[in-house]
């Protein structure tokens, strides 16, 4: 587009603030528009609940109960590896998924979030990040865990998916968000979850401090590996909100 300008002498000089006008602008500007979140493990610390309630689900649906030893090995499978150790038959599982959402409905008030979690919350939202969440729990349990000031900073919620069904939630929320694809980053803690943000199509970006152990994280070659939720805000916001 051809733009008419004043004539004179200052007609053909560079404007020399407009390059850094530009620059400043690419810098604050996040580079993920939409953040998809995780739950277990990712937001709320429920691996010990999980472990303690794993042999009870165990003996009543009649798989294998694991060792002490064999718990903490496990988290460097994927979910079907898990399934695959314990001898879970496939056609039980939605019925396991069931009773253990029943078991953290009764259990919820007991659960917390991770150290770290609100403040990061808090400080995507201020940076401009929309915050959507998919997870295999259900919704009332995620919102009475997360508490009022934190469930109100997420705008969508797909709660409910089944423990393979994430890709499409994924897909539904970035079509009802608008966002392109290339601006929305996965947030999670389990290898299932990072196969269902590239099946969706969707950067991942992988915790360490969830179910998953890091290197086994590390291993599936996420596009950003997370130690704590302070460098999660680091990578995600742009300089003048990481020092706000």
């Amino acid at each position: 587009m051809l733009v008419a300008g004043r004539a004179g002498p200052e007609a053909g000089r560079a404007d020399p603030d407009a390059g850094r006008n530009d620059l400043d602008a690419g810098r604050n500007d996040p580079p993920y528009r939409l953040v998809v979140l995780d739950f277990d493990g990712t937001l709320a610390d429920t691996f010990p609940w999980f472990a303690r309630v794993l042999p009870g689900v165990a003996d009543r649906y009649g798989f294998r109960r694991p060792t002490a030893d064999e718990v903490e090995a496990l988290r460097a499978l994927d979910a079907r590896g898990v399934m695959r150790r314990l001898g879970v038959a496939g056609w039980k599982l939605p019925f396991i998924a069931r009773h253990m959402h029943g078991l953290a409905a009764r259990d919820a008030g007991a659960l917390a979030l991770f150290p770290g979690i609100p403040a990061l919350l808090g400080r995507l939202r201020e940076g401009g990040i929309a915050l959507a969440l998919v997870s295999s729990n259900r919704e009332d349990v995620v919102r009475r865990v997360l508490g009022p000031d934190c469930a109100g900073l997420i705008g969508h919620y797909a709660c409910g998916a089944g423990v393979f069904g994430k890709a499409r939630r994924f897909a539904a929320v970035v079509r009802a968000s608008g966002v392109s694809p290339g601006r929305v980053l996965c947030l999670g803690d389990e290898l299932r979850d990072h196969a269902a943000a590239a099946r969706a199509g969707l950067a991942f970006g992988a915790v360490t401090w969830g179910y998953t152990r890091g290197p086994a994280l590390a291993a599936a070659g996420p596009a950003h590996l997370f130690a704590t939720p302070e460098a999660v805000a680091a990578a995600l916001l742009p300089p003048a909100a990481r020092a706000a």
